[in-house]
């Protein structure tokens, strides 16, 4: 593997990792109770797990540096949408609950050097039916 490769990966991940804490404090200060971070399986990932009040909440976080010309939320692709869908009916299966209510909700944040510059949660971002339509 290229060495400059590695070490650009790497800092992609901790750009990610560091919008997920973030996104996590936020969500807890709304009062949203954190169930699991990063749930992987076959079909896809989830960033964030939380329940906010009776409504399971499947949360993607998108972060890019400030700098960056494109939002953040441009990232999400109808691709990744389907994934997220995916690995949220595992989950909801997983814990035996398929006839919870749920949503899928977005966090965006835009970083500066040290901390956040913008950060935006959109409740009930997409839907999975819309998704399954193929509509973004």
């Amino acid at each position: 593997m290229n060495p400059r490769f590695s070490w650009l990966r790497a800092r992609h991940l901790r750009l990610g990792g560091h919008g997920e804490n973030i996104a996590c404090k936020l969500l807890r200060s709304k009062h949203y109770r954190i169930l699991a971070r990063n749930y992987k399986c076959k079909a896809g990932e989830i960033d964030i797990v939380a329940r906010d009040g009776a409504v399971l909440v499947f949360v993607e976080v998108k972060t890019r540096y400030y700098t960056t010309a494109a939002r953040p939320a441009e990232g999400l692709t109808l691709k990744q949408k389907k994934r997220i869908v995916r690995a949220s009916r595992r989950y909801l299966r997983q814990i035996e609950k398929p006839a919870v209510v749920c949503r899928f909700d977005l966090v965006e944040l835009r970083m500066g050097r040290f901390f956040p510059r913008e950060l935006r949660h959109w409740q009930d971002h997409f839907s999975a039916a819309i998704v399954a339509g193929g509509k973004a």
